[in-house]
């Protein structure tokens, strides 16, 4: 019963195909424009053209200077298809950099620093000139206590890790549970 299910699939599968196969099969006619010439040598000649129509790209307008977005756009043209289309990409450190502007504006002068402190660029340039990053509230001395211990927090966490942590090697939860086995397993060969 399970083959004829799946053979019936595979014939509907294969039938339908072959119908989009026979749908899609057209021919495709590009528009022409006839140019007749005459020439006083009484020759005259007809060209037809046929070229096919193009793509065009849309333009995709970001009206305000101060938007932290870039637009893109982009088309491509076959014989017979052809596609268009456009976005707009934001700029998330544009955005940091105009958000802590505002906040540095506004008086919150702290705020705006941690705001920065998110890029790890920042992050670490603070650190090297003895300044450390704001942490939850804190700042100077007491920052880099807790920025001391809560290095999973930093933004720059994983370069951090690798210049810091040496590589100890590591039992995992499938090795003792074959260590754990293997130990009931000689005790029981000792009985």
């Amino acid at each position: 019963m399970g083959r004829d299910i799946r053979a019936m699939q595979q014939l509907s599968y294969f039938l339908l195909t072959a119908v989009m196969a026979v749908f899609l099969c057209v021919n495709a006619w590009a528009q022409s424009n006839t140019v007749t010439s005459t020439s006083s040598n009484t020759v005259s000649s007809t060209t037809v053209d046929r070229t096919p129509s193009t793509a065009s790209a849309p333009g995709v307008v970001v009206n305000n200077q101060d938007v932290c977005s870039t637009a893109a756009s982009a088309a491509i043209q076959s014989q017979i298809f052809g596609i268009a289309g456009g976005t707009t990409i934001r700029d998330l450190n544009c955005e940091r950099l105009k958000l802590s502007r505002t906040l540095f504006r506004s008086g919150m002068k702290v705020a705006a620093v941690s705001l920065l402190c998110q890029d790890e660029r920042v992050f670490e340039a603070m650190m090297m000139a003895s300044t450390p990053c704001p942490y939850f509230g804190l700042i100077g001395d007491d920052a880099a206590k807790a920025w001391e211990e809560n290095p999973e927090k930093r933004p720059d966490y994983e370069q951090w890790k690798k210049d810091n942590v040496k590589h100890e090697e590591l039992v995992t939860d499938e090795e003792l549970t074959g260590l754990s086995i293997g130990g009931v397993l000689l005790l029981l060969l000792l009985l």
